[in-house]
């Protein structure tokens, strides 16, 4: 949609407040993490694509492109492998690695950390706390940005939390923090 001039001269001077724009989050990830998404980066640009470009040239040999499925399927799957490239090197290029056994303070939760906890029903949890491109549930493993992690960064052992989960606040006890 075109602005009219009008609705160009309408900005206030607040508006072109570099200042009122929000930095970018800063991207964490641990050396394993980051050593994941370089592999796949890799796999994809060196193993994966060409093996695709060599399946869509064959195709594009056998005649008529237009209702050549291999063809047509193959030049999908190359968009998707281009499209997860761009995707990765941009990331990657934008993450800090952080890690853990560098931490300074190791009885605090921070970046990187595994924690037990308890809760008030007497259950305990153990999680890693690490970036959002790594987060893995099944493996014990919250990003940064999981409403617990938010509650539990820079506490230690034996200190309470609150958690603001989906289904209601839940407290929580610190038992144990190791990197």
């Amino acid at each position: 949609m075109e602005r009219t001039k009008a609705e160009e001269t309408d900005l206030d001077e607040d508006d072109l407040d570099e200042e009122s724009t929000p930095a970018p989050a800063a991207r964490y990830i641990t050396p394993e993490g980051f050593s994941r998404l370089r592999l796949e980066l890799e796999d994809l640009w060196k193993v994966q694509r060409p093996k695709i470009t060599a399946e869509v040239s064959a195709a594009a040999a056998q005649g008529d492109r237009s209702e050549n499925a291999e063809y047509i399927y193959g030049k999908k799957k190359l968009r998707e492998i281009d499209r997860r490239i761009r995707y990765l090197s941009k990331r990657i290029d934008s993450l800090t690695v952080v890690d853990p056994k560098t931490q300074a303070q190791t009885d605090k939760i921070f970046f990187g950390a595994w924690f037990t906890i308890e809760d008030e029903d007497g259950r305990q949890s153990t999680y890693r706390i690490v970036g959002p491109d790594e987060f893995d549930v099944k493996n014990r493993q919250i990003s940064i940005e999981s409403p617990l992690a938010k509650a539990l960064i820079g506490r230690g052992v034996d200190e309470e939390a609150v958690v603001n989960r989906p289904k209601g606040e839940v407290e929580v006890v610190i038992l144990k923090v190791w990197y």
